[in-house]
């Protein structure tokens, strides 16, 4: 089972991030200002990755591919990591989707 976790970046903002139950971090969120606003992000997440229309498939200017996932208005929740086929991150997209629902959160802020 995956698992959220969090924790507090050096200029005192909160982030989580979503790992696979390999370890692996699937989705990385930006910095919040307050615990509570990340873990609202959390919920977003686990409401958010059952819908394919909320993933943004893209393509960076090196050729790498990567996604992120929008809440309902819009706003970017999580971004993925670079990968080196569409294929790899299509498996990424499906491994939000699998380990967000039911993923524990582990605050280690």
């Amino acid at each position: 089972m995956g698992k959220f976790v969090i924790t507090k970046r050096s200029n005192g903002e909160f982030q989580f991030n979503l790992k696979a139950s390999n370890g692996q971090t699937i989705l990385t969120s930006e910095g919040y200002s307050a615990k509570s606003s990340c873990e609202n992000g959390i919920e977003s997440v686990k409401k958010n990755a059952q819908d394919d229309s909320k993933f943004e498939k893209k393509t960076s200017s090196n050729s790498k591919y990567h996604f992120s996932l929008k809440a309902t208005n819009g706003q970017i929740i999580g971004s993925s990591e670079m990968y080196e086929s569409t294929a790899a991150r299509d498996n990424g997209i499906e491994s939000v989707k699998k380990n967000a629902p039911d993923a524990e959160i582990d605050d280690q802020s």
